[in-house]
């Protein structure tokens, strides 16, 4: 159950409690927040593990410790009776799983809206359950395998593993081709979306902190955080209502150009789940000289992940490729808002015909 500090990095190495470690290779990070969950599924103490993701800490620790990670539609479960929404509505919570089966079995049992939530997902048709093994029919998928952030350079080995499923979705009947979507070539945009999405973090950082002050009954102090974690809230103390404002009005942009691509008649979205394979660990350790290492070292991890929680879609990420060290390498299926559906069906037709349950790490409980 090991997390980082207010789940705020994409790697498990809180101060407080010492790193979780990848059962494929203890040396390298289980990605974050919901990294212990990982590490306990990954080597077999638990079948399920509880996750939250809100820039991918679902998908993240899916792909590096070769898992599925599902991050549902925004609103396809409450978040009550504690919240309305987190981080207005980019944080979804759910689980990690080895197998597409689990995932739609737990999402049963946890779907669906509670009196008082701001918003809710359409009820599915039928059980998720039953879309595991269902025929998806012939679906047009679109590959991506870069970003529009130049000074992001993704692994040969993510565009190995995007490449081979597209292969393998074609060989199952879809019809597959690169992605053609002006969003995912806008840098200019994408690089506002990056200072919109710093400042509204810095600031439900700050508030998170607060949150935590007056559940101890004290004021929050340097002294009881991690240097990341106060820096981060002091960057967002100084972040005005209007920044804020603007930033969540990007965000609704930013998501109406999203959702344009589906609308065109494209079914799913075929990406790496990371830029690059899952880190060593100690590089994202934040340090008094230079604070922000953490924060700055996610930034490339995150590429294509946090534009769907940004734009409210399902997304899940699957283990179907190891690097040639043996680490794991996930790739991610995201679908049309509301349409889990699909991403259990196609999951289910990926996992049969390249089954990566015999794939075992080097610790196993």
């Amino acid at each position: 159950t090991n997390t980082p500090e207010l789940g705020l990095v994409p790697t498990t190495e809180p101060d407080a409690y010492g790193p979780s470690r990848n059962p494929w290779n203890p040396g390298h990070s289980t990605g974050g927040s919901s990294g212990g969950s990982a590490a306990a599924v990954a080597s077999r103490m638990v079948a399920v593990a509880h996750a939250g993701d809100g820039g991918g800490s679902i998908r993240i620790p899916a792909s590096e410790c070769g898992l599925v990670g599902l991050l549902p539609s925004r609103g396809r479960h409450s978040l009550g009776p504690e919240n309305a929404d987190a981080w207005g509505g980019l944080v979804r919570r759910h689980v990690l799983t080895r197998t597409v089966r689990d995932s739609a079995a737990v999402l049963d049992c946890v779907h669906g809206w509670m009196p008082g939530d701001p918003y809710s997902a359409p009820t599915p048709a039928r059980p998720f359950s039953l879309e595991v093994g269902a025929e998806p029919g012939r679906l047009r998928v679109g590959l991506l395998s870069s970003v529009a952030d130049p000074n992001v350079m993704v692994s040969p080995e993510c565009v190995t593993a995007v490449e081979e499923v597209g292969k393998l979705l074609e060989s199952l009947g879809h019809d597959v081709s690169p992605a053609d979507h002006d969003l995912f070539e806008d840098e200019q945009f994408n690089t506002e979306l990056t200072g919109h999405f710093l400042n509204a973090f810095s600031a439900w950082t700050a508030a998170g902190v607060d949150e935590l002050a007056n559940y101890a009954g004290r004021p929050a102090s340097a002294e009881g955080f991690e240097v990341g974690t106060w820096a981060i809230a002091e960057m967002g103390r100084g972040v005005s209502a209007q920044q804020f404002m603007e930033a969540l009005g990007f965000f609704n942009r930013f998501s109406r150009r999203m959702a344009a691509w589906w609308v065109e008649g494209n079914d799913l979205l075929l990406t790496p789940t990371l830029p690059e394979l899952p880190p060593p660990l100690g590089e994202f350790t934040a340090y008094a000289d230079n604070p922000l290492n953490g924060l700055f070292r996610a930034s490339p991890m995150v590429q294509f992940t946090i534009p769907f929680n940004i734009s409210g879609q399902p997304a899940i990420s699957l283990p179907l490729h190891l690097s040639s060290s043996g680490l794991p390498v996930g790739v991610q299926l995201v679908a049309a808002y509301g349409r889990e559906d699909l991403l259990f069906q196609v999951g289910a037709q990926l996992e049969q015909a390249s089954p990566w349950l015999g794939s075992r790490p080097r610790i196993v409980a």
